[in-house]
């Protein structure tokens, strides 16, 4: 294992987060904290409690969720995108650093982006309602494999997409709808029977139920499902990205 090489690409991706601290950090915090204000009081004042949680309080695993993973699949996108756009990506290929290594210093600088803004996020939510967290360690747990999950996913992304409009596609069209239908903002027990079963067909809702079952120890699937449904999303990716390696999928010339 090439530490140094993967160091290199570390801090090199970090050092994004620095330059870019108003779009990376406090965009984001502000984006949030909108959230609470506008659900909140608009929506907080009609509903009091779902399954004994007070809603300002339901609603922080939703939106840290949400954070969270639209922030790994940018981060990771842009950051292995930008490289291929600009023909650099080539000389890292061609350098004696394998294809772990390449992942890693990749995917681990934009996790440990999402995970340090997801940690900012639920810092904020601190100063608008009350939070307790019941079993830290399966929250930590969901947190960094969210954040790595979709941070492989991202990297997929940036590899497939020829340019910035298909780097936006699947976040855009596909990511952000599936967030705010996944139980983001309420529990699925408030729908139909019918949409219930619909729901059920959309995977995020196991990542943010699983969260919330880590927070306040309600949930909408068994958090056995969820951490299943996590493990099984994150095996996908690590295939999907080691095929991406092993033919040369948009890599080579």
């Amino acid at each position: 294992m090439n530490f140094q090489a993967v160091k290199s690409i570390y801090i090199f991706e970090m050092s994004r987060m620095r330059r870019t601290v108003l779009q990376s950090v406090v965009s984001p915090v502000l984006s949030t904290s909108l959230y609470f204000i506008v659900f909140g009081a608009a929506i907080g004042s009609r509903i009091d409690e779902i399954d004994g949680v007070p809603y300002g309080s339901f609603i922080v695993p939703g939106l840290m969720m949400l954070t969270l993973l639209q922030n790994s699949i940018s981060n990771a996108s842009f950051g292995i995108y930008f490289p291929k756009f600009v023909g650099t990506i080539y000389e890292v290929l061609s350098a004696p650093v394998s294809f772990l290594e390449i992942v890693l210093g990749y995917v681990g600088a934009a996790a440990t982006k999402s995970v340090i803004l997801g940690t900012i996020i639920l810092a904020t939510a601190h100063l608008f309602v009350p939070i307790e967290i019941r079993h830290p360690f399966f929250m930590v747990f969901f947190l960094l494999a969210t954040a790595i999950t979709f941070s492989l996913f991202g990297f997929v992304i940036g590899i497939w997409a020829d340019n910035f409009e298909k780097l936006q596609l699947i976040p855009l069209l596909i990511v952000t709808p599936l967030v705010f239908l996944g139980g983001s903002f309420y529990s699925i027990e408030m729908l139909p029977e019918f949409w219930q079963k619909v729901t059920l067909a959309n995977p995020v809702l196991y990542l943010i139920s699983g969260f919330r079952w880590s927070f306040f120890e309600t949930s909408d699937v068994s958090p056995q499902v969820s951490i299943f449904m996590i493990t099984l999303f994150l095996a996908a990716c690590i295939a999907l990205v080691w095929w991406i390696f092993k033919t040369g999928y948009k890599l080579k010339a």
